[in-house]
């Protein structure tokens, strides 16, 4: 699972699936040793929101759905 302290580089290194996700948000350039909720407040976003999202191409679900893939 992704969180916000984690950095740049072990999202992409962990997680390649979520490359097409961090490039949507602008985060090509951005610094890969800093925090992920450092770049998105960088970029002005909400850091939770960006969570989501890269958790949902990680893992091919929203990360509060149940098993069968229903939001709870």
């Amino acid at each position: 699972m992704i969180r916000p302290g984690m950095t740049i580089r072990d999202i992409r290194a962990r997680f390649p699936q979520t490359a097409p996700v961090l490039e949507g948000f602008g985060f090509r350039g951005s610094c890969d040793d800093c925090s992920l909720e450092v770049v998105a407040r960088k970029y002005g976003l909400a850091t939770q929101r960006v969570v989501d999202a890269l958790n949902e191409a990680a893992l091919g679900k929203p990360v509060d759905a149940g098993p069968d893939g229903a939001i709870q």
